[in-house]
């Protein structure tokens, strides 16, 4: 199972970061290879992406189930393949530092199943690294940004 974590300092109060991570259609965008994502309700989304396998790109498409809301220090999420056999989890977790400051935490886990499994496990393994190094720092520069409309939901 390739999974992968990256931390980032963000210079914002938790309940901040908290008001921004909450709201999925806050960082569904920020998703690396992001095409669109739509919500079905509070709890679970539909989204679709483009990754690299390899040297050709790949069109993922993914249900996201939340399975935890621990205000303001942590969302957790299933992952499941709609048009690949995939599976997963992830989460982004907060902890205060010093003075307004968190380190938030990004987790990535995905792991391909069927005939090509052996194979597309081994490319994650590689690129999962950089995903979630690029989703958590996104999330966290975006966060820092002033709130706008669809933040405050």
């Amino acid at each position: 199972m390739p999974n992968y974590s990256h931390t980032v300092e963000v210079d914002l109060p938790i309940q901040q970061l908290w008001n921004f991570v909450h709201v999925m259609d806050n960082w569904a965008p920020l998703v690396p290879g992001y095409i669109s994502h739509r919500k079905v309700n509070d709890n679970q989304s539909l989204w679709s992406f483009y990754t690299d396998i390899g040297v050709m790109k790949k069109k993922i498409e993914l249900q996201v189930d939340i399975t935890e809301w621990s205000e303001p220090h942590k969302v957790a999420f299933q992952l499941t393949g709609i048009n690949e056999k995939l599976s997963g989890s992830g989460y982004f977790s907060a902890q205060k530092t010093e003075g307004k400051k968190v380190e938030m935490t990004g987790f990535l886990d995905l792991t391909a199943e069927g005939m090509m499994a052996k194979m597309a496990n081994s490319i994650m393994k590689s690129s999962l690294p950089e995903i979630t190094k690029e989703l958590t720092e996104a999330v966290a520069e975006k966060a820092e940004q002033p709130l706008t409309p669809i933040q405050r939901n």
